[in-house]
């Protein structure tokens, strides 16, 4: 029986050095940092003012208070999306995606290494920035009637699910920037299919239509991030499925043309 030279061995192609390439590739990029580093800070900072300005009678009374806190992850959230369509369509525009495409030649390991690191790290930094932000703007609001601590009911699954909200959000944007390979194509997607459209659809007096917007990414990722059900949104189980059939549906598709399209 044969075996294979220890060089072939050595440069065999795996899964596991598959996923340390796209990880060493997202740690290397500059714009990694800034786009994360800006979504943490605007989390943060915005989630300090609302804390610092919140009075008992100014109205917000019956805000849930973790989507007060964490209102900043709106804005952050737009700057991991761009990350998840510099991830995929990033290559295509540098042309970086030809050499990777070369070194694994089955292609589809390269789409879910990068979706799986990406996943993690954005998940990871979002997370870390949504506790941090919740303890600090908690010190505010110490003596008002939005205080409340991560011990209590649903308090800690909301400041983790605004996380996970920003992660499929940001997911989906990584699988439209591989299925348009334009980063700029991938934005106007982004920001018409996902962010506007749901907007134009609920002015249809239809109340199927109205139903179905409550099952679109923005809207289910809104209901992670809450401690309170939310008044006419899908239930959070709902709003989970509704946003892994997203991500599936996005990267399926990304997938499917990465085997039959040229690079």
């Amino acid at each position: 029986m044969t075996t294979a030279p220890a060089t072939t061995q050595a440069y065999r192609v795996t899964p596991a050095r598959v996923l340390r390439s796209e990880a060493h590739k997202l740690r290397t990029l500059r714009s990694t940092w800034i786009t994360l580093g800006s979504a943490a800070a605007l989390v943060l900072s915005v989630g300090i003012i609302m804390g610092a300005t919140y009075t008992s009678d100014g109205g917000d009374s019956d805000v849930d208070t973790v989507i007060l806190v964490l209102f900043g992850s709106t804005l952050g959230t737009l700057c991991t999306v761009v990350l998840g369509i510099l991830v995929t369509a990033g290559e295509y525009s540098t042309g970086m995606i030809r050499a990777s495409l070369a070194a694994v030649p089955t292609r589809l390991p390269v789409l879910w290494a990068k979706a799986a690191v990406f996943t993690v790290t954005v998940f990871t930094v979002m997370a870390g920035a949504a506790l941090i932000t919740f303890a600090t703007a908690q010190l505010f609001l110490d003596d008002t009637d939005q205080a409340t601590s991560l011990t209590e009911p649903a308090v800690l699954g909301a400041v983790l699910g605004n996380a996970a909200g920003t992660t499929f959000l940001s997911l989906i944007a990584l699988g439209l920037g591989a299925l348009i390979r334009s980063v700029p194509g991938a934005i106007g997607a982004f920001i018409g299919g996902v962010m506007v459209l749901p907007e134009v659809l609920t002015m249809l007096p239809y109340d199927a239509v109205e139903t179905a917007v409550r099952y679109f990414p923005t809207q289910a990722a809104g209901v992670l991030g809450s401690s309170t059900p939310l008044p006419d949104a899908a239930p959070v189980g709902g709003a989970l499925l509704a946003l892994v059939l997203w991500c599936a549906a996005t990267l399926g598709s990304a997938a499917l043309l990465l085997r039959r399209r040229d690079a």
